[in-house]
């Protein structure tokens, strides 16, 4: 494995792990929803137990079957908003909402497909004209793509459906001299730096280059896997300054290889994973990477080339030392910040302790009735039993619930509903939320928020009596989120759990050994 930096400007290892940028994008256009048929594959036929492949751990795979829509030829892949996005080598990008439990990959719920269009907007034609093969998302929403044959890069907007627009890079070194496919395979944003990558070996002259504030820093990737050399096909970054590059090899006779390279700042590239034909393998040309609930996933698909004798296969792996972050665990009080009383009580849990600043001026009624239940014992020995997952920005989501659950021997009386147009507080990061049915019958129950959810504030403007009425906020979590969020990654019970809750109750509750008021400082 050799990674050599060339050129008049050096781009380093720590310059391509620098991690990207992204924006909100607007909502795709809406295309006819296309249900695939697909089959499951493992990631090793003659062990099906097999689970890990260098530094990888299978989570899921699929043979997607070509159907009615041609699904096939997919090139280049981008995580973003629930989604995968590619490209398909016959002029059109597609999107695929993958279906998964637990982390692992079990069907798509949905592809959509539409048409790339040319700078006058109109339909791609004709194999030179239409040949895409890498895909990346822009800092501001936008997308670029890049196509073979007729050699370009094109921009296009947040929806993918505009007219494109030429995007100014210097192709010259990096488009091989060979046949008209050896063009750019490889295009990844990290922060304000473009790296574009061709389909050749760079042992010899630079494969690979960053373009940033219109100056190349030329780079050479390599990583030979015994006899064969791949070259790079895609590539992927992480938020914490972690790239991931896919490179392909296939050797007539013999069949595919493929190895996944990691550089990270200030360190060394290596080879994580490397694939041969013994285990499930294709024509690899696309990698995405998803943060999700603090870990690092990658996705793999393959391009069937519209061959029977190929398959378009799609392969998830989640990667064993990657630690996806999450946002700082100190809860941030509402603003104005103002020296209200509060009072402080620290839960002991089976996974670490919890400490939360109870408001007790602020939302008196809620706060008391909080710190009798601890004062009693009543918490005692109760779980967190529920994990609601978001699938959305910033990663993990959702919420942790936890409490007495209307045990009889636990409960006290319903309390009235204290609003946060009351109060004044909100339902943000770290947040306290009591659970409830209707106004007045609080009990025993809580949650806590893993961001941002002001939609459960109280909003007097809505026509449903719910949200007119919110939720009460009762305090925040000023230690322990990183507990909070080991509760949440805990895993589900697919069969527990009624209506909006069903696969949100944890196989396994999480304990709350004590629950006292922690000492004044």
């Amino acid at each position: 494995m050799t990674w050599k930096s060339t050129g008049r400007t050096l781009l380093t290892a720590a310059a391509l792990a620098m991690g990207a940028l992204f924006a909100p994008a607007a909502p795709i256009v809406a295309q006819a929803d296309i249900f695939p048929l697909t089959q499951p594959v493992m990631l090793d036929p003659a062990d099906p137990d097999r689970e890990e492949i260098g530094e990888l751990i299978y989570r899921g795979g699929l043979v997607i079957e070509p159907g009615e829509a041609e699904i096939g030829g997919i090139s280049g892949l981008e995580w973003h908003d629930g989604r995968l996005y590619a490209v398909i080598d016959d002029g059109r990008w597609l999107t695929m909402e993958p279906d998964e439990f637990e982390g692992r990959l079990i069907d798509l719920t949905a592809i959509t497909i539409a048409p790339l269009l040319d700078e006058r907007g109109r339909k791609l034609r004709g194999k030179e004209d239409s040949d895409a093969e890498a895909i990346t998302r822009m800092a501001d929403g936008s997308w670029l793509i890049a196509f073979e044959q007729n050699h370009r890069i094109w921009r296009y907007s947040a929806d993918l459906a505009s007219a494109a627009q030429a995007y100014p890079a210097d192709l010259s070194g990096i488009v091989s001299a060979g046949p008209d496919n050896n063009g750019i395979e490889t295009l990844v944003m990290t922060g304000d730096t473009l790296i574009l990558c061709g389909e050749f070996v760079g042992e010899d002259r630079p494969n690979c280059r960053g373009i940033e504030g219109g100056q190349n820093r030329d780079i050479a990737v390599a990583a030979p896997i015994g006899a064969y050399n791949p070259v790079p096909t895609d590539a992927a970054c992480a938020s914490d300054g972690a790239c991931y590059i896919l490179l392909r090899d296939y050797t007539p006779g013999v069949g595919n290889h493929a190895a996944i390279l990691a550089v990270r700042r200030a360190e060394e590239p290596r080879v994580i994973a490397t694939f041969d034909p013994s285990i499930t393998i294709d024509n690899f040309e696309g990698l995405a990477l998803r943060e999700q609930y603090g870990k690092t996933y990658l996705y793999i698909v393959s391009d069937n080339n519209f061959s029977s004798s190929q398959r378009t296969l799609l392969l998830k792996f989640e990667i064993k030392a990657a630690v996806a972050p999450v946002r700082p665990v100190e809860a941030v009080a509402p603003e104005p910040v103002v020296d209200y009383d509060t009072v402080d009580v620290r839960l002991e849990t089976t996974l670490g302790d919890i400490t939360m600043r109870i408001e007790t001026e602020r939302a008196p009624i809620t706060a008391a009735n909080f710190l009798r239940y601890v004062d009693e014992g009543r918490f005692d020995g109760t779980v967190f039993y529920r994990a609601m997952r978001l699938n959305r920005e910033p990663q993990p989501n959702g919420l942790i619930q936890g409490g007495t659950q209307f045990d009889p021997k636990r409960i006290l009386p319903g309390i009235p509903h204290e609003p946060t147009t009351e109060t004044g507080l909100s339902h943000t990061h770290g947040a306290l939320s009591m659970a409830m049915g209707d106004p007045g019958t609080a009990n025993g129950d809580f949650s806590i928020m893993l961001q941002d959810q002001t939609g459960l504030d109280a909003n007097p403007a809505s026509s449903e009596p719910v949200w007119q009425n919110g939720y009460a906020v009762f305090g925040y979590v000023i230690d322990g989120m990183d507990v909070v969020y080991a509760i949440h990654s805990q895993p589900a019970d697919p069969d527990k759990g009624e209506g909006v809750m069903r696969g949100q109750i944890l196989a396994q509750p999480v304990e709350i050994v004590t629950a006292r008021r922690a000492p004044a400082d």
